[in-house]
Protein backbone atom coordinates (compact mmCIF):
# COMPACT_ATOMS: atom_id res chain seq x y z
CA UNK A 1 0.00 0.00 0.00
CA UNK A 2 1.69 3.22 -0.34
CA UNK A 3 1.36 6.20 0.96
CA UNK A 4 -1.70 8.02 1.07
CA UNK A 5 -3.28 11.40 2.85
CA UNK A 6 -6.75 11.16 3.67
CA UNK A 7 -8.88 14.16 3.59
CA UNK A 8 -12.45 14.33 5.24
CA UNK A 9 -14.85 17.41 3.74
CA UNK A 10 -16.94 18.75 7.55
CA UNK A 11 -17.92 22.33 5.43
CA UNK A 12 -21.48 21.19 4.25
CA UNK A 13 -24.32 23.52 5.90
CA UNK A 14 -26.32 20.14 7.05
CA UNK A 15 -29.82 22.67 5.94
CA UNK A 16 -31.96 19.70 5.94
CA UNK A 17 -30.57 17.76 8.98
CA UNK A 18 -30.93 20.97 11.20
CA UNK A 19 -27.90 20.54 13.08
CA UNK A 20 -23.96 19.72 12.42
CA UNK A 21 -24.21 16.30 11.09
CA UNK A 22 -20.71 15.37 11.37
CA UNK A 23 -21.06 15.38 15.15
CA UNK A 24 -24.92 13.43 15.64
CA UNK A 25 -23.69 10.26 17.42
CA UNK A 26 -23.91 7.08 16.31
CA UNK A 27 -23.68 4.10 18.61
CA UNK A 28 -22.40 6.51 20.73
CA UNK A 29 -19.87 8.01 18.81
CA UNK A 30 -19.92 10.88 16.17
CA UNK A 31 -20.44 10.18 12.48
CA UNK A 32 -16.61 11.74 11.78
CA UNK A 33 -15.33 9.72 14.18
CA UNK A 34 -16.56 6.65 12.51
CA UNK A 35 -15.10 8.09 9.07
CA UNK A 36 -11.74 9.03 10.78
CA UNK A 37 -11.32 5.54 12.23
CA UNK A 38 -11.82 3.38 8.96
CA UNK A 39 -9.24 5.73 7.17
CA UNK A 40 -6.85 5.96 9.86
CA UNK A 41 -6.23 2.31 8.70
CA UNK A 42 -5.48 3.14 5.18
CA UNK A 43 -3.32 6.62 6.04
CA UNK A 44 -0.70 8.10 8.71
CA UNK A 45 -2.05 11.59 7.41
CA UNK A 46 -5.71 12.36 8.69
CA UNK A 47 -7.24 15.63 7.45
CA UNK A 48 -10.52 17.38 7.98
CA UNK A 49 -11.80 20.17 6.15
CA UNK A 50 -14.24 22.64 7.68
CA UNK A 51 -14.90 26.09 7.88
CA UNK A 52 -15.10 25.96 11.89
CA UNK A 53 -12.09 23.84 12.97
CA UNK A 54 -12.29 24.22 16.70
CA UNK A 55 -15.55 22.21 16.55
CA UNK A 56 -12.95 19.40 15.19
CA UNK A 57 -10.18 19.54 17.55
CA UNK A 58 -10.82 17.14 19.99
CA UNK A 59 -10.72 14.62 17.19
CA UNK A 60 -6.52 13.99 16.47
CA UNK A 61 -6.73 15.09 13.20
CA UNK A 62 -4.99 17.81 11.28
CA UNK A 63 -7.62 20.87 10.73
CA UNK A 64 -7.91 23.26 7.35
CA UNK A 65 -9.63 26.00 6.52
CA UNK A 66 -10.62 27.05 2.47
CA UNK A 67 -8.67 29.30 0.94
CA UNK A 68 -11.04 30.17 -1.46
CA UNK A 69 -13.87 32.20 -0.30
CA UNK A 70 -16.39 30.26 -1.94
CA UNK A 71 -18.53 27.43 -0.09
CA UNK A 72 -18.61 24.07 -1.38
CA UNK A 73 -17.39 20.95 -1.05
CA UNK A 74 -14.75 21.45 -4.46
CA UNK A 75 -12.92 24.53 -2.62
CA UNK A 76 -12.82 22.35 0.55
CA UNK A 77 -11.46 19.68 -1.58
CA UNK A 78 -8.66 22.20 -2.83
CA UNK A 79 -7.60 23.14 0.75
CA UNK A 80 -7.54 19.67 1.38
CA UNK A 81 -4.87 18.51 -1.71
CA UNK A 82 -3.03 21.64 -0.62
CA UNK A 83 -2.50 20.45 2.89
CA UNK A 84 -1.90 16.91 1.87
CA UNK A 85 1.65 15.38 2.88
CA UNK A 86 2.01 12.41 0.62
CA UNK A 87 1.33 12.44 -3.32
CA UNK A 88 -2.35 10.60 -3.19
CA UNK A 89 -5.21 11.47 -1.09
CA UNK A 90 -8.31 9.75 -0.53
CA UNK A 91 -10.93 12.64 0.07
CA UNK A 92 -14.71 11.41 1.48
CA UNK A 93 -17.60 13.01 3.35
CA UNK A 94 -17.90 13.13 6.68
CA UNK A 95 -20.88 11.63 7.12
CA UNK A 96 -20.54 8.56 5.05
CA UNK A 97 -19.80 5.76 8.32
CA UNK A 98 -19.69 2.57 6.31
CA UNK A 99 -16.55 3.18 4.24
CA UNK A 100 -15.00 -0.16 3.05
CA UNK A 101 -11.44 -0.69 3.40
CA UNK A 102 -11.11 -3.48 0.77
CA UNK A 103 -13.20 -1.35 -1.91
CA UNK A 104 -10.76 1.74 -1.14
CA UNK A 105 -7.61 -0.43 -0.99
CA UNK A 106 -8.71 -1.50 -4.61
CA UNK A 107 -9.09 1.75 -6.08
CA UNK A 108 -5.32 2.79 -4.81
CA UNK A 109 -4.24 -0.22 -6.55
CA UNK A 110 -6.29 0.43 -9.38
CA UNK A 111 -4.65 4.48 -9.16
CA UNK A 112 -0.98 3.85 -11.54
CA UNK A 113 -0.90 5.56 -14.07
CA UNK A 114 -4.16 7.92 -13.52
CA UNK A 115 -4.87 11.44 -11.77
CA UNK A 116 -8.26 9.98 -10.45
CA UNK A 117 -9.96 7.23 -9.20
CA UNK A 118 -13.74 7.59 -8.32
CA UNK A 119 -16.44 5.38 -8.71
CA UNK A 120 -19.55 5.80 -10.76
CA UNK A 121 -23.12 4.91 -9.55
CA UNK A 122 -26.07 4.65 -12.32
CA UNK A 123 -23.69 7.04 -14.81
CA UNK A 124 -23.03 9.31 -11.77
CA UNK A 125 -19.46 9.69 -10.65
CA UNK A 126 -18.85 9.66 -6.27
CA UNK A 127 -16.49 12.61 -6.31
CA UNK A 128 -16.36 12.61 -2.39
CA UNK A 129 -15.50 8.58 -2.46
CA UNK A 130 -12.69 9.25 -4.36
CA UNK A 131 -8.93 9.26 -5.08
CA UNK A 132 -6.77 12.17 -6.16
CA UNK A 133 -3.12 12.20 -7.23
CA UNK A 134 -2.44 16.07 -6.04
CA UNK A 135 0.27 17.34 -8.41
CA UNK A 136 -2.14 16.71 -11.23
CA UNK A 137 -5.21 17.37 -9.69
CA UNK A 138 -4.46 20.72 -7.71
CA UNK A 139 -3.64 22.89 -10.41
CA UNK A 140 -6.69 21.50 -12.35
CA UNK A 141 -8.73 22.43 -9.36
CA UNK A 142 -7.63 25.39 -9.22
CA UNK A 143 -8.39 26.94 -12.84
CA UNK A 144 -11.63 25.89 -12.05
CA UNK A 145 -11.85 27.69 -9.50
CA UNK A 146 -10.21 30.58 -10.65
CA UNK A 147 -12.30 31.02 -13.98
CA UNK A 148 -15.69 30.15 -11.95
CA UNK A 149 -16.51 27.08 -11.96
CA UNK A 150 -17.03 25.34 -8.36
CA UNK A 151 -19.09 22.15 -9.13
CA UNK A 152 -17.59 19.32 -7.95
CA UNK A 153 -16.52 17.75 -11.11
CA UNK A 154 -15.73 20.85 -13.05
CA UNK A 155 -12.12 19.64 -13.40
CA UNK A 156 -12.55 16.07 -14.50
CA UNK A 157 -11.72 17.13 -18.16
CA UNK A 158 -8.22 18.00 -17.39
CA UNK A 159 -7.04 15.34 -15.34
CA UNK A 160 -7.03 11.45 -16.23
CA UNK A 161 -9.88 9.81 -14.60
CA UNK A 162 -10.21 6.32 -13.93
CA UNK A 163 -13.81 5.12 -12.96
CA UNK A 164 -14.36 2.42 -10.79
CA UNK A 165 -17.65 1.01 -12.43
CA UNK A 166 -20.35 -0.91 -10.24
CA UNK A 167 -19.88 -4.46 -11.56
CA UNK A 168 -16.46 -3.58 -9.51
CA UNK A 169 -17.60 -1.73 -6.84
CA UNK A 170 -20.10 -4.63 -5.85
CA UNK A 171 -17.33 -7.45 -5.66
CA UNK A 172 -16.37 -5.20 -2.12
CA UNK A 173 -19.53 -3.61 -1.33
CA UNK A 174 -22.51 -5.36 -2.69
CA UNK A 175 -24.80 -3.38 -0.35
CA UNK A 176 -23.28 -0.19 -1.88
CA UNK A 177 -22.72 0.57 2.31
CA UNK A 178 -19.82 3.00 1.48
CA UNK A 179 -22.00 5.97 -0.45
CA UNK A 180 -24.41 5.96 2.36
CA UNK A 181 -24.14 8.90 3.94
CA UNK A 182 -26.55 11.77 6.30
CA UNK A 183 -28.63 14.26 4.07
CA UNK A 184 -31.86 14.09 5.91
CA UNK A 185 -33.91 13.05 9.03
CA UNK A 186 -34.86 9.76 7.54
CA UNK A 187 -31.36 9.12 6.05
CA UNK A 188 -30.08 9.50 9.93
CA UNK A 189 -33.03 6.83 11.52
CA UNK A 190 -31.61 4.33 8.12
CA UNK A 191 -28.01 4.75 9.41
CA UNK A 192 -28.65 4.13 12.89
CA UNK A 193 -30.50 0.73 12.01
CA UNK A 194 -27.58 -0.33 9.29
CA UNK A 195 -25.37 0.61 12.51
CA UNK A 196 -27.33 -2.14 14.47
CA UNK A 197 -27.51 -4.38 12.20
CA UNK A 198 -23.50 -4.06 11.25
CA UNK A 199 -23.06 -4.26 15.16
CA UNK A 200 -24.71 -7.73 15.06
CA UNK A 201 -23.22 -9.20 12.57
CA UNK A 202 -19.63 -8.13 13.99
CA UNK A 203 -20.99 -10.11 17.35
CA UNK A 204 -18.51 -13.26 17.87
CA UNK A 205 -20.95 -16.57 17.90
CA UNK A 206 -22.15 -17.64 21.36
CA UNK A 207 -20.86 -21.39 22.62
CA UNK A 208 -23.79 -24.00 22.75
CA UNK A 209 -25.57 -24.27 25.90
CA UNK A 210 -25.20 -27.06 28.18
Amino acid sequence: MRLISAIVLAGGQSQRMGTDKALLELEGRPLIAWVLERLQQLSDDLLIVARDTTTYAHLGARLVTDVYPHQGALVGLHAGLQAARHPLALAVACDMPFLDLHLLRYMVVVGKGHDAVIPRIGGYPEPLHALYRVRRCLPAIERALDSGQFKMTSFLPGVRVRYVEEQEIDLFDPERLSFFNVNTPEDWQRGQKLARRLRGQQRPPQGRQT
